[in-house]
């Protein structure tokens, strides 16, 4: 139950649906890139001297600062919110290892929509939907209606991250292997055997990845996603970045700032993650902030929020012990229960099909409507396939944190993450010892360093119902950034991801980003 992975599909689906698009090159049609101030840029120019800032890494050579963006008109995605003539697609090179900066490279998958207002236009505005593993090629058009106001005077610009679908993405099983460990991995193991086949399943996953993705496993960390977001700024042409993070995009967008301070435009940050929680803390986090959105559904069902729990943990033992017959002949598994519950959790929009789905359980003994929200969360369609998206954001995870739990240690979390959420805690325990379990790569850091003296202001919002990214996590962030960096604005309310859900953070972003007006630190929103 990786929330960050979750904070795309549910971040994204609070603006559009999160479906997989694909970006197929109608024409060729080369435009000239510009400055922040709307001006003709000169990307032909020397390294940037932001790079001084980092000096563990070598300056990048000309022939990757003065890239020119080849801009092809590309389809938006089926379902996308803006016709596919207003799309234009590209690729910016990057190195491969930053420690390299000569050697090898990969592609970074761009997708824009100009500004509106030509005359008016302040920059490119780059996205990140969350994850880590979100494809922002098949989000942003999606979404895109959202940022409408936004996209007057901003270039709304998508990007896959490294390793993630189009930028040299991650693959590490088969459908068919998926499909054959969600049918038989207990992730909440009660017996010697199934812990057994609990840590193989996470060994064997590892290898997958190295297998079939070797190459770019050692490189997909975040602080090299942030290197290329730097790169693609000077490639776009703009001084400064315009930055929109969301869910895991706000430790993106956290590390850059770090990395580069002064390069530090215009940035929101919102459903933010705690960058001074290690592997365990987020769980530990996470089954606070689950807990939370269940009781509130709970409480706004007229229940009990402790009886209410208590009765759902009742059912998922039942569904353990023995799971649940679909329409489609396949078993609704414990597992896959928790998923399901887990998933209409993440917007108060979904509240109403957690009921009927709970119903259907409880009452009728069948599990069609869990199994759909589990597989909608798995990123899997009607045809049995899977998307990679759960294999990059496993890889770009235990690529930058060094934590390596193991059996013995998340069993001995069961009775404290029992107490903080009897539904979740337990798969969040055991969560800690089977995601980076044996993997192939070393992790970077026990947590990310978000500092950003020097900075200019960053809005870091949280929403005090947020049950993937809890509300503290927000504050930490605001402090972490640095006294007049981090401003701190608070959404009362549910649902994870704010801006969009109401006049009052939506008119202080707006008004942020299109006017540089900063609002107080410590205002609060509804």
């Amino acid at each position: 139950m990786r929330a960050h992975r979750r904070a795309v599909r549910a971040g994204a689906g609070l603006l559009a649906a999160a479906l997989l698009a694909g970006c197929s090159l109608l024409s060729t049609e080369p435009e000239p890139s510009a400055t922040a101030d709307g001006r003709p840029g000169d990307v032909s120019a020397s390294p940037s001297p932001d790079l001084k800032e980092t000096p563990k890494t070598p300056p990048l050579p000309a022939a990757l600062t003065s890239q020119r963006p080849d801009w092809q008109r590309c389809e938006a995605p089926r379902g996308g919110s803006a016709p596919g003539s207003a799309w234009r697609c590209t690729s910016v090179e990057v190195p491969l290892d930053y420690a390299k900066p000569t050697g090898e490279t990969i592609s970074i998958a761009l997708i824009r929509k100009q500004a509106r207002d030509k005359d008016r236009r302040i920059g490119s505005m780059l996205f990140n939907f969350g994850g880590p593993g979100g494809s922002g090629v098949d989000i942003l058009p999606r979404a895109a209606s959202s940022y409408g106001k936004l996209n007057s005077r901003y270039d709304l610009v998508g990007f896959d991250p490294r390793g993630v679908a189009a930028s040299s993405g991650v693959s590490c099983r088969t459908d068919e292997e998926q499909e054959q460990a969600a049918r038989s991995v207990d992730l909440t193991p009660d017996t010697a055997a199934e812990e057994a086949a609990f840590v193989k399943d996470g060994a064997d996953f590892g290898a997958g990845c190295l297998r079939r993705s070797g190459k770019v496993l050692p490189h997909v960390g975040t602080s090299s996603a942030a290197r290329d977001l730097d790169l693609i700024r000077q490639v776009l042409g703009d001084a400064k970045l315009s930055y929109f993070g969301f869910s895991y995009g706000t430790e993106l967008g956290g590390t850059y700032a770090h990395l580069f301070p002064q390069n530090v435009g215009r940035t929101v940050l919102d459903a933010v993650v705690d960058p001074t929680a290690d592997g365990i803390g987020h769980a530990r986090n996470q089954a606070t902030g689950f807990q939370r959105a269940l009781e509130n559904y709970l409480k706004d069902r007229g229940q009990d929020p402790k009886a209410g729990s208590e009765r759902i943990a009742r059912l998922l033992a039942r569904i353990d012990r023995k799971p649940l017959p679909t329409a489609s002949g396949r078993e609704l598994t414990e597992s896959l229960a928790i998923t399901g519950i887990v998933t209409p959790l993440y917007s108060q929009s979904g509240w109403p099909t957690l009921t009927a789905a709970l119903d259907e359980a409880e009452n009728k003994g069948t599990g069609d409507g869990l199994l759909r929200l589990a597989d909608s969360y798995n990123g899997r369609d009607e045809e049995g396939r899977y998307d990679t998206q759960s294999h990059s954001q496993r890889a770009i995870s235990c690529a930058d944190s060094k934590a390596r739990p193991t059996v013995d240690e998340a069993r001995a979390l069961l009775p404290e993450f029992r107490r903080l959420s009897p539904v979740f805690g337990p798969f969040l325990a055991w969560d800690t010892a089977g995601w980076c379990a044996q993997w192939p790569v070393e992790g970077e850091h026990e947590t990310p360093e978000t500092s950003a003296p020097g900075a200019g202001p960053i809005l870091v919002i949280g929403t005090t119902g947020d049950p993937a990214t809890p509300y503290e996590g927000a504050q930490r962030m605001a402090d972490e950034l640095g006294k007049g960096v981090g401003i701190m604005v608070t959404n009362k309310g549910e649902g994870h991801g704010a801006y969009g859900q109401g006049d009052c953070v939506t008119s202080t972003v707006d008004d942020y980003f299109l006017d540089g007006k900063v609002p107080q630190d410590g205002t609060t929103c509804g």
